[in-house]
């Protein structure tokens, strides 16, 4: 028994488990290649005020979470806490803005991690798919996301989350509420460091979960109240296209989300099978992230669903996904000479895009054919000595049971055409 484990708050994905993850990073990102999303990755570690800046000091990702270290050579790095400002920075330092083709439609996976206190559904280590579509201030963009992402839940069977939906306002509008709000917190009985936050970003105070607190924030102004005319008819043009679209949504003048960066367009996907960890994914619009972080202006909105949080609401709904057996056919040798020529056709069907395995180890044929068993394949093809000096081997299927004697050389025909 191995003396080390996996950190507290993390997670080992191991077979035949960790299939379902790779079924669901397929689905998430199936409906964005088919919108012309290219596959973008970014180191794991990035300077830490890439985050600082875009993510939002105040922030409890920032003040609480992040992962910050210094290195030999004394650069202050972080572990990547989200995805977005990272593909922001990534896109900038290739000037992919500077290409001609704006909006820049990126999509990303990958595993990202935050110092949180260890719960069902929330790990400090943590996978994600997300989308990112940099340089263009179109609701029907905003529009897209959402429909993707709503698409990609019901890809895999999910039909019991929600959307919620909200706009945060831009700079024209948006310091007017937050002065009502600040004005607003000022005046209830909250803690030092959650008046110290609502002085910072009084709407993260909006976001915060304790019982207490939200209790007194009943009747906090609404920042709809409060929007533009412009604002006010982004997000509706927003909803129309929604809408129209079949996608089912919930006005939620409420939602904030964690992050500092976010202007109008907000929006959330929850799951009510999975407690208090109830959001799967969510994103928005942030337009002036760019700016924050020493990029021009570009406009730009996405999203980021959780990997793990998916896999537990598919779980909690009781959704099996079809993932097809890792290998098709098995192949069961005895004897020396039929290992060699075995192994040498298992060799040629996986050329010919047939997932084939072999039975290693030199195990007797009743081992053999439970391995073979286990393996989950379709068809076992079994060859001895007296099959090779007739020329054939045994194709069995492990199904119903028949069992056929094929010729050798039109092995990979026949294994081909049981399997179509």
């Amino acid at each position: 028994m191995s003396t080390f484990k996996a950190p507290k708050g993390t997670y080992d994905l191991i077979p035949p488990y960790s299939a379902k993850y790779l079924a669901v990073r397929e689905a998430i990102s199936a409906p964005l290649r088919t919108a012309g999303y290219g596959y973008v990755e970014t180191p794991g570690f990035e300077d830490v005020n890439l985050f600082a800046r875009g993510v939002g000091e105040s922030t409890d990702i920032v003040t609480k979470e992040m992962y910050a270290f210094e290195t030999k050579g004394g650069d202050k790095l972080a572990l990547r806490p989200e995805g977005t400002a990272s593909v922001l920075r990534a896109a900038l330092e290739a000037s992919l803005h500077k290409q001609g083709n704006l909006p820049v439609k990126l999509w990303y996976s990958g595993s990202y991690y935050r110092y949180e206190r260890p719960q069902k559904g929330r790990y400090r280590h943590f996978s994600q798919v997300g989308a990112e579509a940099i340089g263009a201030e179109d609701p029907a963009l905003d529009a897209e996301l959402i429909i993707l992402a709503d698409q990609a839940y019901r890809s895999l069977g999910l039909r019991n989350f929600r959307i919620l939906l909200n706009s945060l306002g831009d700079k024209e509008c948006r310091p007017v509420y937050r002065e009502a709000l600040q004005s607003f917190l000022r005046g209830l009985d909250l803690d030092e460091e959650t008046l110290r936050r609502a002085e910072i970003n009084p709407l993260r105070v909006l976001d915060d979960k304790r019982e207490s607190v939200q209790k007194q924030l009943a009747g906090a102004p609404l920042l709809r109240d409060y929007l533009c005319d412009a604002c006010k008819a982004y997000h509706e043009e927003v909803r129309a296209l929604i809408s129209a679209a079949g996608v089912v949504f919930e006005d939620d003048p409420k939602l904030v989300r964690g992050l500092d960066y976010y202007t109008r367009t907000t929006f959330e996907f929850v799951h009510d099978g999975l407690g208090s960890q109830s959001a799967v994914g969510g994103g928005g619009r942030y337009d002036g992230l760019s700016e924050m972080i020493g990029g021009p202006a570009l406009p730009s909105v996405g999203w980021a669903l959780g990997v793990d949080r998916t896999v537990l609401a598919l779980e909690a709904e009781g959704v099996e996904l079809d993932i097809p057996a890792t290998t098709s056919v098995f192949a069961v040798a005895i004897g020396e000479e039929a290992r060699r020529v075995l192994f040498g056709k298992v060799t040629e069907l996986r050329k010919e895009g047939v997932a084939a395995d072999f039975s290693f180890g030199g195990k007797g044929l009743k081992g053999s054919m439970k391995d073979a068993n286990r393996s989950g394949a379709r068809l076992a093809v079994v060859a001895g000595e007296r099959d090779l000096a007739e020329g054939v081997v045994q194709l069995k299927d492990m199904e119903s049971g028949e069992q056929q004697a094929v010729p050798l050389d039109a092995l990979v025909e026949a294994v081909k055409a049981k399997l179509a």
